[in-house]
């Protein structure tokens, strides 16, 4: 699964950052050394300051009709500075010199006096092409947007008679960035994101409503779902849900043998284990895996990793948000703990180094650790295999959502899409189903590991302390031995 990408800086690259960012402003880059060294001068640890502009569109189409279109354009700075465990950050939603300035001042004197806080005021690094450069807001004329999504809804009427209500839409984001810093890094990225939604209402003919799901996206253009298959496995794929659904019993309840598919349930993995595996929580010892590293943690069969460089993916960076290239961090290998993700902070205070997973969700907000694709590596089981194994069970191959409490570990995800297992075959679809356990501990509960790695549609979005940036997760099947399902069925 490792990308294969390019290394080197590219001049014209920059120059199209350069012109979106500060040329406008007629803010030039020694004026931005000036402001790193004001900071620096007070003895702080260190200091960056990050430039950004988005152009942000949606467009929505319910039932044919166009119900919302939207176009929004971002620009700021972000100024941080660092003292020990001191952070003063200050930004600014206007481009031009006094406002760098005053934001400059703001967030010396906030890493000086308080340490905390985010007020609003009035050597280049490397460039890697895991993504085209462009901008994906122009890669369809306006009219091309709505016949698209107008497609999508026809397409997915032809499948099913039973559906009654569709609602599409189409986002994409253009961003640029430029982060100078005091370590002397100078980082430069043009990100494009795309991403495409379908929900469908599905109505028995005794009433019964359920709703079907689907959607994908990545590091690009729009032309990524002009292709006919493309779309129409995104429609099939909603209507095939909400089938499922509407022929779903109630689930039912206790502990018992769960396998997850492939592909989207990792984002059980990703929140259950995932943030308790970023380095903020371990350095503060308020994560379930503190001090745990080379211990072991997990079935042999478990490598986890995190890894930015994957081409085209949603949660793929060239540089994170302090200019540090993304790497594929292996975090658990063979069931053993090895690393944390760092960002450049937490890095210093932990006495490594950071591992690019530095991410902010703007200018507006100082960065911390965080996740970019998050998956397990595939193992050695046929994935039928897997179901066999189980005499009586649950196959969950979707989920909804779910919530995790970092410290004790604890988790609980909604099933969107799930099956029973009886005598080692899928029998009938379920609702309703909630799995409930514990981070660190699940991952020692798994006895199989499939040979079917499969990431994520590209739809995912991860939180964090009020911050959503975009991410990718995935695995292959697992069968975990015991884990409390919580149904309507008891």
């Amino acid at each position: 699964m490792q990308a294969e990408h390019h290394d080197s800086p590219s001049l014209d690259q920059f120059e199209l950052v350069y012109a979106e960012l500060l040329e406008p402003t007629g803010l030039q880059l020694n004026e931005i050394d000036h402001h790193i060294g004001a900071l620096m001068d007070r003895r702080l640890d260190y200091a960056d300051i990050y430039f950004q502009s988005t152009r942000y569109e949606t467009w929505t189409v319910e039932d044919g009709i166009v119900k919302d279109g939207m176009h929004s354009v971002e620009r700021g700075v972000g100024v941080r500075a660092i003292c020990g465990e001191k952070t003063g950050f200050a930004y600014s939603d206007e481009l031009d010199g006094k406002s760098l300035e005053d934001a400059v001042k703001s967030a010396r004197e906030i890493s000086k006096n308080k340490g905390k806080g985010r007020y609003k005021v009035a050597s280049r690094g490397i460039r890697r092409d895991l993504y085209p450069v462009i901008n994906p807001l122009v890669s369809l004329r306006d009219a091309e947007k709505v016949a698209l999504l107008s497609d999508l809804d026809l397409h997915v009427r032809s499948l099913d008679k039973r559906i009654i209500q569709v609602t599409g839409s189409l986002a994409g984001v253009y961003e640029t960035v430029l982060i100078q810093t005091s370590d002397g890094t100078l980082g430069f990225d043009i990100r494009p994101l795309v991403r495409l939604n379908v929900s469908v209402i599905m109505q028995s003919k005794d009433g019964r409503r359920e709703q079907g799901y689907a959607g994908g996206g990545g590091r690009g253009g729009f032309n990524l779902f002009t292709e006919t298959d493309r779309l129409q496995a995104i429609a099939q794929e909603a209507v095939r849900q909400a089938s499922v659904n509407l022929e779903a019993i109630p689930a039912p309840a206790g502990n018992m043998p769960v396998v997850l598919g492939p592909g989207w349930p990792g984002i059980l993995l990703h929140e259950a284990i995932g943030h308790g595996l970023e380095g903020d929580f371990n350095r503060k010892k308020t994560s379930a895996f503190s001090d745990r590293i080379g211990e072991k943690v997990a079935y042999d069969g478990c490598t986890v990793v995190d890894d930015g460089t994957l081409v085209g993916r949603r949660g793929s960076l060239s540089i994170d948000d302090e200019g540090t290239p993304t790497n594929c961090n292996i975090l658990i290998e063979e069931g053993v703990l090895r690393s944390y993700m760092h960002d450049k902070l937490n890095a210093r205070l932990m006495n490594t180094e950071s591992t690019g997973n530095g991410r902010r969700e703007s200018f507006a907000y100082p960065p911390m650790p965080r996740m970019t694709n998050t998956y397990m590596l595939p193992g050695k089981h046929d994935p039928q295999e897997i179901i066999e194994s189980v005499d009586k069970g649950i196959y969950a191959p979707n989920f909804g959502g779910g919530q995790v409490d970092i410290t004790s570990g604890r988790f609980v995800f909604s099933a969107s899409e799930a099956y029973l297992i009886e005598g080692g075959k899928l029998t009938a679809p379920v609702r309703g189903a909630m799995l409930t356990g514990n981070g660190p501990d699940v991952l020692t509960k798994v006895s199989m590991v499939g040979s079917d790695l499969e990431l994520d549609p590209g739809v995912g979005v991860c939180g964090k302390d009020g911050q959503s940036v975009p991410v990718g997760v995935g695995q292959p099947t697992l069968r975990i031995d015991s884990l409390t399902v919580g149904g309507t069925e008891s």
